[in-house]
């Protein structure tokens, strides 16, 4: 088995050969990362051990605080803020676990849009194809988990930001209940949506780091028997608009997981979907929080001309949403979340393509700001259903793509344990088709 600093030097020697076009990593703790996995190393020739996580390899979202810097949150305004006091309470914890943090990844401004378009510091190239988006926002953790720049990435979900880029990219990522994991000392998007959670290319590594932010014990993952599983398939809308070979992806894993005994049984929710679509008419949640958050330079012409033109457009649409408005949207999104949760009940899980195509080429959408819109609609179409009900909710690879989809598993809120063990089998039984 190679040693923590070992595998280091592997990611550092390509992060080198690149470093005049890197697009995934905005910033590499080279020196700290060599400290810390010298560190792990010599715990583990001294037959100590601080978990799991400890010596393995991990990137962090440019929208976690690390003292002494300046947290970007992938816009360039923002050169000018403060530098963090303290790391935020994550990224502590992942350093107090062991876990080896070799850099911060690439985002889209302000975590807002999930194509993973920047046009202050690029786009990094699809882990699978360099020519094809990376999905976002956690766009540069997608990429390194994917292409193995980190062993595991840490992202952020608001409607599907850890899940599109993990599907995009052909890895797992997962999206805890909100709340169950710490945010402090992270740039939010919207405060009642947001999570933090992993992507990696396995369940068990992604319910390791997930355990050790949310600060709870690892002792393993064990997976869920697959026999007479209840799975949830949503007829209607969000299965609609599947490309041939995401639809067929599809099909060939719930067959499969029939086949291994699990029960597929068609479970309509597009009542409730609709209702949310007609509650947030006037404008989204995150739209609405964040152009409260983001006031002051939306109010300022010269910054928000620096400010990505799709950010920009949208949060001044949604400053316009009065508080009784505000008010009224979470009171139904409220109502509308227990009763998902009431549907949900007779499931395990819920199935669902995370989005219905695979990435698009990047000169497609690059500088076409409709192709962005269009784009942005139907990869987020599914994942943020998770984020409005207030669910848990992880993205599997699907066997058989020659570019990568994701299969997504939607379960209650408060069910995140479940869901890693029902994840785990999934895995296992997909992976014999690989």
């Amino acid at each position: 088995m190679q040693s923590s600093r070992e595998r280091l030097e592997a990611i550092l020697a390509r992060l080198a050969a690149r470093a005049g076009e890197e697009r995934v990593f905005t910033a590499v703790y080279a020196d700290a990362a060599r400290a810390a996995a010298d560190a792990a190393d010599a715990r583990r020739k001294a037959g100590v051990s601080l978990g799991a996580l400890d010596g393995r390899i991990v990137s962090i979202k440019d929208l976690f605080d690390v003292a002494g810097e300046t947290t970007l949150a992938g816009s360039a305004i923002r050169r000018t803020a403060a530098p963090a006091e303290r790391d935020a309470v994550i990224v502590r914890r992942l350093r107090q676990a062991g876990a080896v943090i070799v850099g911060k990844t690439a985002m889209t401004e302000f975590a807002f849009t999930a194509v993973g378009t920047n046009p202050n510091f690029g786009i990094p190239g699809n882990a699978a194809d360099p020519a094809r988006i990376p999905g976002g926002s956690s766009s540069g953790a997608g990429v390194s988990a994917g292409e193995g720049t980190s062993e595991i990435g840490i992202g952020s979900d608001t409607g599907g930001s850890i899940r599109v880029p993990a599907a995009l990219n052909g890895v797992v990522g997962f999206k805890p209940t909100a709340r169950r994991v710490p945010r402090e000392g992270v740039f939010p998007l919207s405060f009642t949506l947001d999570s933090v959670g992993p992507l990696a290319k396995s369940v068990a590594d992604c319910a390791l780091a997930d355990a050790v932010m949310a600060g709870e014990e690892f002792s393993g993952l064990r997976a869920m028997p697959l026999a007479g599983l209840r799975v949830g398939l949503p007829h209607g809308r969000l299965l609609e608009g599947m490309e041939p070979a995401v639809e067929a992806a599809f099909q060939r894993s719930l067959r499969q997981l029939e086949a291994a005994g699990a029960h597929i049984v068609d479970h309509p929710i597009d009542d409730l979907v609709n209702a949310m679509v007609e509650a947030t008419s006037a404008g989204s949640i995150a739209g609405i929080e964040a152009a409260a958050l983001h006031a002051d330079w939306l109010a300022d012409d010269a910054l928000s001309a620096r400010v990505d033109p799709r950010v920009t457009r949208t949060l001044k649409r949604r400053a316009t949403v009065s508080a009784g408005g505000y008010i009224k949207l979470i009171e139904r999104r409220t109502a509308l979340a227990r009763a998902m949760d009431e549907r949900l009940a007779p499931l395990d899980v819920l199935a669902l393509p995370t989005a219905p195509i695979v990435a698009p080429l990047i000169a497609a959408v690059e500088n076409d700001l409709d192709a962005q819109d269009r784009t942005d609609d139907i990869v987020l179409r599914n994942p943020q259903v998770g984020n409005q009900f207030d669910l848990t909710a992880i993205s599997l690879p699907m066997p058989g793509m020659e570019l990568p989809a994701g299969l997504m598993l939607c379960a209650r809120n408060g069910h995140d344990h479940r869901l890693l063990a029902v994840a785990a089998a999934v895995e296992a039984e997909l992976a014999k088709a690989g």
